[in-house]
């Protein structure tokens, strides 16, 4: 029996378009700006040396911006590049430049299932403060107070089975009683090597190839 609920955000929850076309760009035009308003902010500095340990380069906030535009430019999945994009949000969302995109079906069913008393989690390549951002100020409202916790790479990757050992662990339950969300198949996976249940989100493709349960959005998902 599911009694955790593991939840993706992009393609999952929320559009991919607003992920690409709103959060990305946004990062993109004043991540410059931002580092060099905030570079000697500590919890920027240690982003900035983690960029700097992973390139190989040298201390110049140049370099690091470039490093990091590459990195968007890529859609690297790198934790440093994750923190300062989370940061650089928080600061577009708190000046009302967006809000949070959430399918239509997702609060009702969140709402529901935490009633339920079930354990609702989140698992993105997005930086936990990310997350937290997208659910706070979505244009459902207040989401972040349904949810148990956060998880991102700082986990591990999420096509990565060890990554799901140590969400079992971190969560405490047995691996069974876990449902994980997810349109990425290779996620999947990943989780089901551990003995999670999976079930697969086609919600903007046609077509359907996958070896996973799937449903078109989460008013079909059966507890």
């Amino acid at each position: 029996m599911n009694r955790v609920i593991l939840t993706d955000i992009e393609g999952t929850t929320t559009s991919i378009s607003f992920v690409v076309d709103v959060l990305f760009p946004y990062a993109r035009a004043h991540i410059a700006e931002y580092i060099k308003l905030h570079a000697n902010e500590t919890n920027v500095r240690e982003q900035l040396d983690e960029v700097i340990k992973l390139a190989g380069i040298d201390n110049n906030l140049d370099l690091i911006t470039q490093q990091l535009i590459q990195w968007i430019d890529e859609d690297k999945k790198i934790t440093p590049l994750k923190a300062l994009q989370g940061m650089i949000w928080k600061a577009g969302y708190e000046s009302g430049d967006f809000k949070g995109h959430v399918y239509e079906d997702v609060k009702r069913n969140l709402v529901k299932w935490h009633n339920a008393d079930l354990q609702l989690y989140v698992y993105s390549s997005g930086s936990v403060e990310a997350q937290k951002l997208i659910f706070g100020y979505s244009e459902a409202g207040d989401l972040t107070k349904l949810f148990s916790g956060y998880f991102d790479t700082r986990i591990g990757n999420k096509r990565d089975a060890n990554s799901y050992k140590e969400i079992i662990a971190e969560i405490g339950v047995n691996a069974d009683e876990i449902l994980f969300l997810s349109d990425i198949e290779e996620e999947l996976d990943a989780a089901k090597q551990t003995g999670i249940n999976t079930l697969q989100l086609v919600r903007e493709d046609s077509g359907v190839s996958t070896k996973h349960p799937f449903v078109r959005d989460f008013d079909e998902i059966d507890i």
